[in-house]
């Protein structure tokens, strides 16, 4: 199938200025070549009913158009709009990208009388080197250098002295603590706690924050993160975890939560930057089915968001959203539904908390049911990224004799559906890992336990101290004993315990107690 095609009247003069002033002993079909390449570049989706301009301008032949690259330039279309190539509007397709692109570059240098067409392409080709180290992702937290570090972000205090926490009492009245920050029997304060709906886990969780709180005199701040939202029996139930803890309970969509999570972005240094817009695009794409196409409309449109943002300020989820509108025209894409989702929504803070504020305060922070799947996730893996990112550009917290200093508690409820993916699982291993020097525990809830243990990571191995409540798959004594980290040696108590076990009642790996044994919440 031969193409051929004739720009519009308008841009049969604009080509001939463009060869003539612009880039001076380059052919019009060269021209022409560079004008359908940069229109693609764009990103924009043009419409055959719209955005089909009049054939009375230039013509051009299929040879002299593509010369030796016509299956690249095709395959460019197909892939833009997939499509085959075989498909009967690929001329079409090719002639309003050749007059849109003509367009956008009589624009440009109509604007700017000095820019020449040497500038322009070796821009060009820059940015698209830049793009091709773009698209290596990493999971590594964003580190500022030491000034923006300075700036950006202010050092939590900590709490140096014990925490003891009460985890409850033997059957002969025994009260059982768990020393989390003693150093001398636990090397990290990670917590995995296991058990079906019902049966005590949330309540015990409760219990564990309430206690860090009055141990630490509040230094100690926490956000418990509520994936399947609270409900309002469940709220007045809570209402002594709230007055005791100063708790401040967000329940999205109906009350914004007090940080804007892409002011983890690094605006000044732009390695850093790129990094910073990489793993904002990752996060919002893992949670969602947008092509790459769509990724790179998003990654431009951040961009040019920030390029906006004036004294130091950070673009929003609304200001992205209109920059991706301007890409895309007004056609609705899965793209634009996420970005509606979460700016229309105004589940986050439109101004950044220098501060850090939000650290010093604690969160109980439910995402309604009534939000999509993809809104919820998206949500919750941008606040942990940011707290992950702030607290990695602190000083670490210090050990004096048996403590580590304390901070911050990081509780995430239905651990299991959050993490089901496998980049969510390797951002949380990279948390695990490296967010305990700083003082910060991570406590996982889930119903079952076969989600701490992912074929590519043990979870539950990187949670020191695991608590388990009466479980559906409580016969599985080799899972359980995994969970756990329980040995044979204990396994038959781990057995009798799990087959005896009633509500508000559990067993633990605590060194502070018999492992496997049944206690009492």
């Amino acid at each position: 199938m031969l193409i051929n095609i004739r720009t519009s009247e308008a841009n049969k003069l604009v080509v001939q200025e463009l060869s003539r002033k612009v880039f001076p002993g380059a052919s019009e079909n060269y021209i022409s070549r560079v004008a359908l390449a940069y229109s693609l570049s764009k990103g924009a989706k043009l419409d055959l009913e719209k955005d089909l301009l009049d054939g009375k301008g230039k013509e051009y032949k299929d040879d002299i158009l593509f010369g030796n690259y016509r299956t690249f330039y095709i395959a460019m279309i197909c892939q833009h709009y997939g499509i085959y190539k075989s498909d009967a509007n690929i001329g079409k397709y090719v002639k309003m990208h050749v007059d849109h692109g003509l367009i956008l570059m009589n624009k440009i240098f109509e604007e700017s009388k000095n820019y020449t067409g040497l500038d322009f392409i070796l821009e060009q080709v820059e940015q698209g080197i830049d793009l091709l180290s773009e698209n290596e992702f990493t999971n590594d937290a964003i580190i500022f250098d030491e000034k923006t570090r300075g700036l950006r972000v202010k050092n939590k205090e900590y709490y140096l002295g014990p925490i003891d926490i009460r985890v409850g009492e033997s059957f002969d009245g025994e009260s059982i603590f768990f020393k989390m920050n003693n150093t001398s029997i636990h090397n990290n304060a990670h917590v995995a706690v296991a058990g079906n709906s019902g049966t005590g886990k949330t309540f015990f969780a409760n219990s564990v924050l309430k206690q860090i709180v009055k141990e630490s005199g509040g230094k100690v701040n926490f956000i418990f993160l509520d994936f399947k939202g609270l409900s309002e029996e469940d709220e007045k139930k809570n209402a002594d975890f709230f007055d005791s803890t100063k708790c401040q309970l967000i329940k999205a969509p109906h009350k914004a939560f007090p940080v804007n999570p892409i002011s983890f972005i690094d605006n000044v240094n732009e390695k850093n930057r790129i990094m910073g817009i990489n793993k904002l695009v990752d996060i919002i794409c893992s949670q969602t089915n947008l092509g790459k196409i769509q990724q790179q409309t998003l990654k431009d449109s951040i961009k040019d968001a920030f390029a906006d943002s004036k004294g130091g300020q950070f673009p929003t989820f609304k200001v992205i959203l209109e920059k991706v509108k301007e890409r895309e025209g007004p056609k609705v894409s899965s793209l634009r539904e996420i970005l509606e989702g979460l700016a229309e929504l105004d589940l986050f803070a439109n101004t950044s908390d220098s501060n850090n504020e939000f650290l010093n305060k604690n969160y109980y922070l439910s995402l309604s049911g009534g939000l999509s799947k993809n809104i919820r996730f998206t949500s919750v893996f941008l606040i942990v990224n940011y707290i992950y990112n702030t607290f990695m550009n602190m000083e670490k917290a210090p050990i004096e004799g048996d403590f580590q200093g304390m901070r911050y508690v990081l509780l995430i409820d239905e651990a299991h559906t959050i993490f089901k993916e496998k980049k969510s699982q390797d951002l949380l291993e990279k948390i695990l890992r490296e967010i305990r020097s700083q003082g910060v525990s991570v406590m996982l809830l889930s119903q079952g336990i076969e989600e701490f243990n992912q074929p590519s990571f043990d979870f539950s191995s990187m949670c020191e101290t695991a608590f388990l409540f009466d479980i559906k798959d409580k016969v599985n004594l080799k899972l359980m004993q995994k969970f756990m980290g329980v040995g044979d040696k204990d396994a038959m108590r781990l057995k009798t315990s799990m087959e005896k076990i009633q509500k508000y009642q559990l067993v633990s790996n605590l060194k502070e107690f018999k492992v496997g044994e049944l206690f009492k919440a």
